[in-house]
């Protein structure tokens, strides 16, 4: 009987040993090793660079570092595919445009849909428009279309969702024009400052232009905060563009892992060297939208994109 007690201990001591080990991992904080943040375009763009300074400012809010890695390929869905398909665990996330996400699905073959991320935060709104020469016989949506119907109109096209928005409106508004294949806004400037079209969508390229350009029409869900009198397009025509940069992760995300991150992007969002990129570079105004009305706006988004989608389809 001596002996029963110092073994009942040990086993005891056993089964709280075994049950501390099993409870260890589940008891561990997120996160607890670097977080990967894949940028699915080329350095050197808008996206890219927001991406590699925010990165810097979440790491410090979430207390670990975050490695940003360049996947660029097929107008952003190789890296999207690659998010899409990871463990949902919170280690490896998407710094996009929420374009990338969304209209792919809907036009052509990729390897994901919008449901198949975890929608966690906005930082921002691309600044789209529009827009024409400051000069352009035409200072309204209204006064375009009217111009459109007495004359042949033609217009930067800088790609199927762009080519598909304006087309939109044609249809809606039963008029014609041309679109005139540019490569992005780099080359749609001259174009339009040249003569050689009569407007062009813009995804904030026309900000930097001073008076040397007019928006006529916000493609985003609000009217610009630079452009507060020209009217949105949900206002118009009940649809919008995706505008969102966002940060998503594959779904099925931990809805307190998801909690963390967007707690720690709103911090982020904040950070000098950021805010000093977004005010001064960039000209993009900070938005910060949490998980869940990112999500909500990002299916009324979807809806949207089917609606032009199918009007436009030939």
């Amino acid at each position: 009987m001596m002996n029963l007690a110092p073994n009942r201990v040990a086993a005891a001591a056993a089964v709280t040993a075994l049950a501390c080990g099993l409870a260890a991992p589940a008891l561990a904080e997120y996160p607890d090793k670097p977080v990967t943040l894949i940028i699915p375009y080329k350095a050197g763009g808008s996206t890219e660079t927001m991406g590699r300074i925010y990165s810097k400012a979440l790491g410090t809010a979430l207390g670990a570092r975050v490695i940003v890695r360049t996947r660029p390929g097929a107008g952003g869905a190789v890296g999207a595919t690659e998010v899409a398909k990871k463990k949902p665990d919170g280690y490896t996330l998407l710094f996009a445009a929420s374009v990338t996400l969304l209209w792919p699905p809907l036009t052509q073959k990729v390897e994901y849909t919008a449901d198949s991320f975890t929608y966690i935060g906005q930082v921002t709104d691309y600044q789209m428009a529009l827009i024409a020469k400051a000069d352009a016989p035409f200072n309204t949506m209204k006064e375009l279309v009217a111009h459109a119907k007495k004359n042949s109109l033609s217009y930067a096209d800088q790609g199927a969702m762009q080519r598909a928005f304006i087309d939109y409106i044609g249809v809606r508004e039963g008029v014609k024009w041309i679109g005139i294949p540019t490569k992005g806004g780099g080359e749609m400037v001259p174009f339009l400052l040249g003569g050689k079209v009569n407007f062009a969508w813009s995804g904030g390229v026309h900000q930097r232009y001073g008076n040397k350009m007019k928006v006529l029409l916000s493609f985003n869900k609000g009217r610009l905060a630079a452009s507060p009198k020209a009217p949105s397009m949900p206002e118009l025509y009940g649809v919008s563009m995706p505008s969102h940069a966002l940060i998503a992760g594959p779904k099925g995300m931990d809805p307190a892992v998801v909690a963390k991150i967007s707690a720690a992007m709103k911090t982020a969002t904040a950070d000098p060297a950021f805010v000093g990129l977004m005010k001064n570079k960039l000209r993009f105004p900070i938005n910060y939208v949490g998980s869940k009305e990112l999500t909500a706006d990002i299916e009324k988004t979807t809806e949207g994109l089917k609606q032009v989608v199918k009007a436009t389809q030939k």
